[in-house]
């Protein structure tokens, strides 16, 4: 796997798995999430958030500021 590569990349969305339900049935949804481990949970959870804010590794990181300040000689 390159570097660039995301979890968004990774993930692959089988579509004959998916329907369409209420928002207020969460009966099977607790029970899905439980049987994950916490890795596939923080996984998950890495995807949704690259999904709704988006991910672009050039800023990934804080950008570092190095300045050099000269004091006067007293």
């Amino acid at each position: 796997m390159k570097k660039e590569d995301t979890d968004i990349d990774i993930f692959r969305i089988d579509r004959s798995k998916l329907s369409v339900t209420s928002l207020f049935d969460t009966s099977d949804d607790k029970e899905y999430w439980l049987s994950k481990t916490p890795q596939e949970r923080l996984a998950a959870l890495e995807l949704m958030r690259q999904i709704n804010y988006g991910y672009d590794p050039t800023t990934a990181r804080l950008e570092r500021v190095f300045e050099i300040v000269e004091f006067p000689s007293d």
